[in-house]
């Protein structure tokens, strides 16, 4: 009897397929068929590295992206709105019109919102996706209230500069600190209308799985507990929103299968860290989407990085090493490794590495708590800067740099490699998000989603009523 196929769509870009991945793993082992269904230049890379995994399918959209803009969000953006839905369209009708074919729900990623009005036509169930960090989620959805209380315009420019506490997250965060503003005032307003957009279609969503642990509010932090409350937002009592199932951090222990890279992994830098000493090396990676430093602040870093003498390895695509100073990898190739991409989690797990010198992406943030690893804090873009403060300011396991200045850089090693405190926080919340008790309330949680997919959504579907008329 064939399994009920389930389709998920995740954005197109390496930290958001990587969770969906390990969500389609855990999905797999409830009895459905996972169906991933990418841009054609990701299933170029990934198709071939699990597809040996027969519980898992993967299927391709024509992207028509050029290679060069690949990376651009608003390309990216126009693509998924103009030219994706029609194929994943025919994708489902062709799942649906093979013999004995089932398609028992979609699963969409909230930065894909636009595949959930194909789900909505056909009738099919469709449960969003959140890849990133419970907080962050609220974060957007504050977007109406923050309007109302005049933090933010109606096109999300801050109108006053300072710090804004939010009901339900921890820590005070900068206006300037709000996900979409980034690049220029017109890219921050098209942003801006991006994720209201997202907002307003997954209003039509009964469900919400998060690559989050569960008890998030339990966190110890008697400092922020007396922050006087600047501004306050309420977005616990929004109605139309889903119902959230924290179904995370989505571990390679939990989804039993190693992450599928869009690039090659460089391998030899497991063996170079196999000739340190233990906890001396700095791992530095600022992630894969956008570009991760200015060339000014490459140059900044790879000077304060050779002052300091301290054995690292540094992640820089080739086109990103322009700012490298003249003749830098010569000089430091006895005690620095510089690679295109790395295996990130195995570098994680050795021992030789110290601390990791991260972007605070939720995937690499989630990584080096499981692998027990101090971070220096570096947030680029997005939702880096909650997830930064959080790291730095709630759960204590790391420190934020702001620039990269020699002294800096070295003072901050120091004192995150030689903090004890740090480390047996560490190894606490290690134990909560990634122990026993988190991992059966993770599963749990997803059985209780897959209970109402098999008992509840495909009769929906056989009877030909959309559980969600409001997409738009």
């Amino acid at each position: 009897m064939k399994r009920a196929k389930i389709i998920m769509v995740p954005y197109p870009a390496q930290g958001h397929v990587t969770p969906m991945l390990k969500l389609a793993s855990g999905l797999a082992r409830r009895g459905f068929e996972p169906v991933l269904v990418t841009p054609e230049f990701i299933h170029r890379s990934i198709a071939p590295q699990i597809g040996g995994r027969s519980e898992i399918s993967c299927t391709k959209i024509p992207d028509e992206l050029d290679e060069g803009i690949r990376r651009d969000f608003f390309a990216i953006e126009m693509a998924m709105e103009n030219n994706m839905p029609v194929h994943l369209e025919r994708i489902v009708q062709k799942l649906v019109d093979e013999d004995g074919g089932r398609v028992a729900c979609f699963v969409v990623d909230l930065l894909a919102s636009w595949a959930i009005k194909v789900g909505c036509d056909r009738g099919i169930p469709v449960a969003g996706f959140w890849p990133g960090m419970l907080e962050a989620y609220h974060l957007i959805t504050a977007i109406p209230d923050m309007i109302r209380a005049g933090i933010i315009s109606e096109t999300g420019i801050p109108q006053y500069q300072g710090p804004v506490v939010f009901k339900s997250l921890k820590p005070m965060l900068s206006t300037e600190d709000l996900p979409w503003l980034i690049g220029t005032s017109v890219e921050r307003k098209s942003r801006f209308k991006f994720w209201t957009k997202t907002l307003d279609r997954s209003k039509a969503l009964q469900w919400l799985l998060v690559n989050s642990y569960p008890d998030h509010h339990d966190d110890e932090d008697e400092e922020n507990k007396t922050q006087q409350m600047i501004m306050q937002t309420n977005y616990d009592s929004q109605e139309d929103s889903p119902h959230i199932l924290p179904v995370g951090p989505l571990s390679n222990d939990y989804a039993r299968m190693n992450n599928a890279s869009f690039w090659e992994e460089d391998v030899s830098c497991l063996d170079w860290l196999g000739k340190h000493k233990d906890g001396c090396v700095v791992y530095i990676s600022f992630g894969s989407w956008v570009s991760p430093i200015e060339e000014g602040k490459v140059k900044s870093l790879a000077l304060a990085l050779e002052a300091s003498m301290r054995p690292f390895i540094w992640v820089l695509g080739c086109n990103w090493r322009q700012g490298l100073p003249s003749g830098y990898m010569e000089r430091v190739w006895k005690r620095g490794k510089i690679v295109s991409w790395a295996p990130q989690m195995q570098v994680l797990q050795h021992k030789a590495v110290g601390c990791y010198l991260t972007h605070c992406g939720w995937n690499s943030t989630m990584e080096a708590i499981q692998c027990r690893k101090r971070m220096l804090c570096y947030p680029v873009a997005g939702d880096q800067f909650l997830n930064c403060a959080y790291i730095v300011k709630v759960w204590r396991i790391g420190l934020k740099l702001s620039v990269f200045g020699r002294k800096d850089l070295e003072d901050g090693i120091q004192r995150v490699m030689e903090d004890d405190e740090m480390s047996d926080r560490l190894m606490r919340l290690n134990e909560r998000v990634m122990g026993k008790e988190a991992s059966s309330r993770m599963m749990d949680n997803l059985a209780t989603f897959t209970d109402f997919v098999s008992q509840q959504n495909l009769n929906s579907r056989q009877a030909g009523i959309c559980r969600f008329p409001k997409c738009t």
